[in-house]
């Protein structure tokens, strides 16, 4: 990622093809963004949902990665989807895109619609297991301020707004899978979602994995399937192979390769 040398609240990603401008002391848009637009499985002619939205970093690098395809952002912070409009039209994808500023346990007041995908890249943090950044947008984007609000409320939310077989992917810290499989599997004791892919990112070889993709499918059937996943660097810290195909190519992530 670049930092544009006349304005150090744009940046540019996927070679330089997507241009987000970010906000000013928030949350900035980083390569979690990046694998999990990769990992969408949306294809011309579908339409994503992007929960916590934020800039609209994702939703809009996966439209810019199939043409034809429209997106609907979901963030709570006003600034943020001021800003997600502005970089659709920035990157001339306003008319496939649009963005409700809204609490995502709320969108059942609003006339949204269903999706063939929802991504999700949420707060990593639970509320009060985490120390708050001094910036209240950071805070907001990093971890859960809310006792209500959880992991679980995300996913959720993804279920209801799914149309027919559609996909739901989540990116999220490694040492979640274990929540967020039990909150895919299960509401009062009825399995909701079914072929779960889970694909582990890797900084370096021989590193344990830091990131995870979740990948699961609505009334589908089908076992959980543990992926081999990517490995971000070489030892020499160069980039892989694997990572400059998605990080500068704007290539999807291989779900068929296991470990």
């Amino acid at each position: 990622m670049n930092e544009n040398e006349n304005d150090s609240n744009l940046i540019t990603i996927l070679d330089k093809h997507v241009q987000l401008y970010q906000a000013p002391g928030g949350f900035r848009t980083s390569m979690d963004s990046v694998m999990l637009a990769a990992a969408c499985p949306v294809k011309a002619q579908e339409n994503v949902l992007d929960l916590g939205c934020g800039v609209g970093s994702a939703g809009l690098c996966a439209l810019y990665r199939i043409d034809d395809t429209s997106l609907l952002g979901v963030d709570i912070q006003t600034d943020h989807i001021d800003l997600a409009i502005k970089n659709a039209a920035l990157n001339n994808m306003a008319e496939r895109s649009s963005f409700l500023c809204a609490d995502i346990r709320d969108l059942n007041a609003h006339d949204v619609g269903t999706f063939d995908h929802v991504i999700c890249n949420p707060p990593y943090k639970e509320a009060g297991t985490h120390k708050h950044s001094p910036s209240p947008a950071k805070a907001q984007a990093m971890g859960h301020l809310d006792n209500d609000m959880t992991l679980r409320s995300w996913i959720d939310c993804a279920w209801h707004y799914i149309k027919g077989q559609g996909s739901f992917t989540i990116i999220h810290e490694a040492g979640q899978c274990d929540s967020i499989i039990h909150s895919l599997y299960s509401i009062h004791g009825k399995r909701r979602f079914g072929a779960i892919e889970i694909f582990p990112i890797y900084t370096k070889p021989e590193q344990p994995a830091k990131r995870v993709i979740i990948r699961a499918w609505k009334h589908k059937k089908g076992h959980s399937r543990l992926l081999s996943g990517i490995t971000l660097r070489n030892k020499d810290n160069s980039d892989t192979a694997e990572a400059h195909a998605v990080l500068r190519d704007a290539q999807a992530l291989r779900f068929d390769m296991l470990p």
